[in-house]
């Protein structure tokens, strides 16, 4: 018998990130996930190097908790609360997608053309990936926070700085999509 397993509507799910925000604000957390970054950094004895990972990463420690959470909910939800590796997505875009090249558009969570296992040998995808992480570790520590932290935990603030980095993320993505990764693919 196989069960069919739905994403959880907005109106759930949207009160739930709400109800968890509203939390941490009460007892005065910031909720980001690549604040753990620099945290595990310290743990591995980074402090000894650079200023930047002198600090009580104890403070954090539950901060790490998220990112076990993260880590175990994302085993969950892949292995029992899903019935194939397909993600539902706009006809247009799959056509659009397998007019840049990828074929997987559609069939596979990932695209196989960045993900899969031949992709170690491709040096244009290496160096893709290189300097994607490299831009995304950057614009996170210059943003002072993640996507996340200033679109979930700034923004439920009232920060204006995390609206400001919503704003760019947002911008950031459609340069990406629609100028840049046509010219790169």
């Amino acid at each position: 018998m196989e069960i069919l397993y739905n994403p959880w509507p907005w109106y759930i799910s949207g009160p739930m990130i709400a109800f968890i925000m509203f939390l941490l604000i009460m007892v005065g957390k910031n909720f980001g996930m690549s604040a753990n970054l620099r945290t595990m950094c310290t743990l591995c004895g980074a402090g000894n190097n650079a200023d930047f990972f002198k600090f009580d990463w104890k403070s954090q420690r539950w901060n790490l908790i998220v990112v076990v959470g993260a880590i175990i909910g994302g085993f969950i939800a892949s292995n029992y609360l899903t019935n194939n590796d397909t993600v539902i997505i706009n006809p247009d875009s799959m056509e659009n997608l397998k007019s840049l090249g990828f074929e997987s558009a559609g069939s596979a969570y990932l695209p196989t053309e960045l993900f899969g296992n031949g992709v170690i040998m491709d040096v244009k995808v290496l160096l893709i990936l290189a300097i994607g992480g490299l831009l995304v570790g950057f614009g996170a520590r210059y943003a002072g926070g993640c996507t996340s932290g200033h679109a979930i935990s700034g923004l439920s603030d009232l920060q204006l700085p995390s609206l400001i980095a919503v704003v760019g993320f947002f911008i950031g993505g459609l340069v990406m999509i629609h100028i840049l990764f046509p010219i790169i693919f």
